[in-house]
């Protein structure tokens, strides 16, 4: 699966969210300066070639909505950055967000809840 690009993320950012829209709809969700409508259709239509969004034709225009669920879009590419840039190291990958963090009790209590959950 490709990496979005920063308008296509932030497109599809939005599309996730409402679940299905209109190109209209987007741009409103879109924070100024807004783009213009071509080239926000433009992406749409980049977004649909690259599987990543699909099309209906309701009247005379098109409604578009996910073809990749948000979940998976991430978790393929939290798979590529623990590979490409912690030698596949889940707990490299881990520590390097706790250093850049100040967890609270409660918050290492989670994550220790969380991995003694994944023993069973």
């Amino acid at each position: 699966m490709k990496q979005l690009a920063k308008r296509e993320d932030q497109i599809m950012q939005i599309v996730w969210r409402l679940e299905k829209a209109f190109i209209r709809d987007i741009i409103k969700e879109i924070p100024d300066p807004k783009p213009h409508y071509n080239t926000v259709a433009t992406m749409v239509k980049i977004l649909v070639r690259k599987g990543f969004l699909k099309s209906e034709l309701l009247g005379n225009s098109y409604r578009y909505s996910p073809a990749i669920e948000k979940d998976a879009y991430r978790d393929q590419h939290l798979v590529n950055i623990k590979k490409k840039y912690f030698g596949n190291s889940l707990p490299k990958m881990i520590a390097h967000f706790a250093k850049g963090e100040k967890l609270s009790d409660e918050e290492i209590r989670e994550i220790i809840r969380i991995i003694e959950s994944q023993k069973s």
